[in-house]
């Protein structure tokens, strides 16, 4: 076990020598007076899907203590347009696994991320990391199942032009230096990202590669690993937060935008999924995609039009959202196909010691490769709420898995070719659409609040705040009016750059 944590590359694992998930305060005590920490900060999600931070100089160990244990008060009728503010105090308390060593800051710093509680001490129900738990136990308590998921973490880096070895436009997909070149910033973020407990998969230059006018566009991804709903939503906020402060740091310009300019490549957060018992990976039986997965697509298929309201959240989502491109527009499924909607990648379910052929000098050795699977919903990007996200997908998983029909409709929804070629529009046609404003998903969102609202996951008044939001944009026919002006568009993007 030693080992394993010295090879962490968390510090507070490494030195504590144990998973984050079995920190106590006192362990967090202890690395605090060891290593001359001089400042707490708390941070937690607000509306916009940023993390806030409220700070704290320690004054004495009774003071921290007191930190730790108690908590504080905060404005939440400041955080969140659904809070009042005449009932507006709420507690923030500090989730100790979450604790991580801040990277940027000149005073050493331990930063925790904490949840909100209302006057009485009670989860706050709108609360969103409340509300992704309360999705996971009804589904863990309705199906058997857990929810694992991880996203892919799409953005654009923006720098001044670079004359030497220019990246082809468009082409950007898997670079290396110096026909990239951020691949030292990618790296760096990564392994920040890593030391504060984000479990990254990889990392690497994406399509999006192009110059407008003095300006060098260069779009990149992470990639994380399959974890339990809470630890990724977790990952993904802190991800953002020091990509952003990596960015300011060496004075240039990160974008999770959906869209960054016309006819170029937009930003997607593509969320992967895997239904869990007995902490093993149910995807696959006997080397096929098990029905249970295909019941819980069924459920992503079925809820797809409302998920939008929390994964594609401004109007410029609906400018990615278009067909003919590799971003979806059809409600459908399909193996290693990006045309879809969801996709099932490759999962290592051939038991083929590729390694062996690869190295035919290294000895055999087990190794399970059964438990790769996971399908990737492909519609959300970097405007979504990402706590309300992942909780939707989890409601999607439970209703397609207590759906009658549900092997059904995923047989019917289950498509094998390119969907953007000509020669398939007769499948096209029969296929459901996603819908192409922020207002058409408010719509699907109150047809089917229901499903959200059931067993008391998402309140309903905080579902219906999300729907006047949506409809607020009033973009029913903007795509429609602008979609042949580049200025507009230009203006749209700008207005929403920094969105999520």
């Amino acid at each position: 076990m030693k080992k394993k944590m010295m090879m962490n590359p968390n510090p507070l694992v490494q030195y504590l020598n144990k998973p984050a998930e079995e920190f106590t305060r006192e362990d967090l005590i202890l690395y605090i007076e060891d290593h001359n920490i001089e400042m707490v900060n708390f941070r937690y999600p607000g509306q916009d899907g940023r993390l806030k931070t409220l700070n704290f100089v320690i004054n004495s160990r009774e003071h921290l203590e007191e930190i730790l244990t108690m908590g504080e008060r905060v404005d939440g009728s400041s955080l969140f347009s659904h809070i009042e503010a005449g009932s507006s105090d709420l507690y923030v308390v500090p989730r100790y696994k979450t604790a991580f060593v801040n990277p940027f800051s000149d005073i050493p710093a331990l930063d925790i991320l904490c949840s909100y509680y209302d006057k009485d001490g009670n989860h706050l129900e709108s609360s969103p990391e409340y509300i992704l738990q309360k999705a996971q136990k009804v589904l863990k308590e309705r199906t058997g199942y857990e929810f694992h998921v991880m996203g892919e973490l799409e953005f654009y880096l923006i720098s001044g032009k670079q004359e030497l070895y220019p990246a082809v436009d468009q082409k950007g997909y898997h670079e290396s230096a110096p026909f990239t070149k951020w691949d030292d910033f990618r790296r760096e973020a990564m392994l920040a990202i890593a030391q504060t407990g984000g479990l990254l998969k990889y990392g690497h230059s994406e399509v999006g590669n192009f110059r407008h006018g003095n300006l060098e566009y260069e779009q990149n991804e992470l990639e994380f690993r399959p974890c339990p709903l809470d630890d990724a939503a977790a990952q993904l906020m802190i991800a953002k937060w020091i990509l952003r402060n990596l960015a300011y740091k060496y004075g240039f310009t990160i974008t999770f935008a959906p869209k960054i300019t016309a006819g170029k490549a937009g930003s997607g957060l593509h969320i992967h999924t895997r239904l869990m018992k007995d902490g093993k990976n149910q995807m696959t039986e006997n080397g096929k995609l098990s029905d249970a997965a295909k019941k819980a697509i069924a459920g992503y298929l079925e809820l797809a039009s409302s998920l939008t309201a929390f994964g594609n959240t401004n109007p410029t989502s609906y400018f990615r959202l278009v067909p003919h491109q590799e971003a979806p527009t059809n409600i459908c499924w399909g193996d290693r196909n990006r045309s879809v909607l969801v996709r099932v990648p490759l999962g290592w379910t051939s038991n083929s010691d590729m390694y062996l052929d690869a190295n035919p000098q290294q000895p055999k050795s087990e190794h399970p490769f059964n438990d790769k699977q996971t399908v990737e919903f492909r519609c959300p990007d970097g405007s979504a709420d990402i706590y309300f996200l992942l909780a939707g997908l989890t409601v999607a998983a439970r209703v397609g898995l207590e759906m009658k029909n549900g092997l059904e409709y995923a047989k019917k929804t289950y498509v094998d070719v390119n969907i953007f070629h000509e020669e398939h529009k007769e499948k096209v046609k029969d296929l459901k659409q996603l819908p192409a404003s922020c207002w058409e998903s408010a719509e699907c969102l109150e047809k089917q609040i229901d499903y959200y609202t059931q067993y008391n996951v998402f309140p309903k008044g905080l579902i219906n705040c999300w729907i006047a939001k949506l409809k607020a944009f009033d973009d029913k026919t903007l795509r429609q009016t602008i979609a042949d002006d580049k200025e507009a568009i230009l203006k749209l993007v700008e207005t929403y750059f920094h969105c999520g």
